[in-house]
């Protein structure tokens, strides 16, 4: 039996196979509202016999988006826009629907990457980014303000109230970014966290803050639900973050009751030299699952079938967390039952799609045809 299309426990929540699709941005929203694009490009993304959904990074604040066309969680109106994404979800799929919370720190208020992806300057109707320290991510750039106590307290109190809309709208799970040089990895990261209070400094300092954003999260959401935290396992630097420290967040974060870790890399300088390369990211969630025993989901230039059963079957991770190869074929959990020999669902309209010949791919499939 594929041991790829075996299910994953995650507290009350089984899903049936360990293909999880990423969170991507699109940068499509309207102040922070979902719309029509999220209908076509999730919905084609539920029907696509993964796992797994995870709902791309929701800006827990206006300022906290990465760029204008960030969606948003952080009001009724953006609350509403998604409640009908979510209903055709469920009306047409049994997937389960993840999202993920975030703030984007001193790298927000950027073009989006089609533009550049540059800091857009507040005189040219970019906003005022935050983060632990006034360092800014690229040389040339206007500096984040450093935040204060009040500040901390205003972003924490804000991933509570995204929490709490999240949970209405009936998520599955929750997942928290603290990878990828946003906010979180900011504070985590020495190469950005140069505060000489309780928040800065030793490991245990620079911690503090994400885990107080866990607790808070996972206080504010319904305990029978999953919650898991994106990490970059290391920051490609001299002097950064790195897997051993990640190793020490991530016991932390089990002594709090994560349910996974979705390991990946890099993001907080541009100055990072990354080695890249098929499976590159899987040896962190590897050493993270040795080392802690959490569930650790791998992500990484992962695009083949059997590539990602190996992963799975020799316990490197729990899942695979697919992003480019979902967007170039939305129908790869499909293929990888096939090469595998795996059954999963589908919806009726689909049943008749497998080529002549190719068998049972569906599970209880009759179609008749007058």
């Amino acid at each position: 039996m594929s041991q790829l299309f075996s299910p994953l426990t995650l507290r009350s929540l089984v899903i049936p196979n360990r293909i999880v699709v990423s969170p991507m941005c699109q940068y499509s929203a309207q102040n922070g509202e979902a719309n029509s694009w999220h209908f076509i490009h999730l919905g084609n993304l539920a029907l696509s016999g993964a796992g797994m959904l995870c709902i791309e990074a929701a800006a827990v604040e206006p300022d906290g988006r990465i760029t204008p066309g960030d969606l948003g969680l952080w009001d009724d109106t953006t609350e509403a826009a998604l409640k009908p994404v979510f209903a055709a979800i469920r009306q047409h799929s049994k997937i389960a629907v993840t999202m993920q919370l975030g703030h984007a720190g001193r790298k927000a208020s950027s073009a989006v990457p089609w533009k550049g992806g540059q800091l857009i300057p507040v005189a040219k109707g970019g906003w005022v980014t935050h983060g632990p320290s006034a360092r800014a991510q690229m040389e040339g750039e206007e500096p984040p303000l450093a935040l204060e106590p009040s500040g901390l307290d205003r972003i924490r109190e804000a991933f509570v109230a995204s929490t709490i809309r999240a949970a209405r709208l009936g998520v599955d799970g929750l997942e928290i970014h603290a990878a990828h040089g946003y906010l979180l990895h900011e504070f985590l990261s020495p190469i950005a966290n140069h505060r000489t209070d309780a928040y800065g400094g030793s490991l245990e300092n620079r911690m503090r803050f994400p885990l107080e954003v866990f607790d808070a999260v996972r206080a504010a959401f319904p305990a029978e639900k999953p919650i898991g935290v994106k990490v970059s396992a290391t920051d490609w630097m001299d002097g950064g973050w790195d897997i051993e420290q990640t190793i020490a967040f991530s016991r932390e974060l089990k002594n709090r009751g994560v349910d996974w870790i979705d390991v990946s890399s890099g993001g907080i300088s541009p100055l990072q030299k990354i080695t890249v390369g098929a499976g590159y990211q899987v040896p962190f969630a590897q050493a993270v699952k040795d080392a802690t025993g959490v569930n650790t989901f791998a992500v990484g230039l992962i695009t083949d079938a059997r590539q990602a059963e190996e992963i799975i079957a020799s316990g490197k991770a729990d899942a695979v967390a697919l992003a480019r190869a979902m967007l170039y074929d939305p129908r790869w959990p499909w293929h990888a039952a096939a090469e595998l020999g795996a059954v999963l669902e589908a919806p009726p309209p689909y049943w008749r799609a497998p080529p002549h010949g190719q068998g049972a791919l569906f599970a209880n499939t009759t179609y008749g045809a007058r």
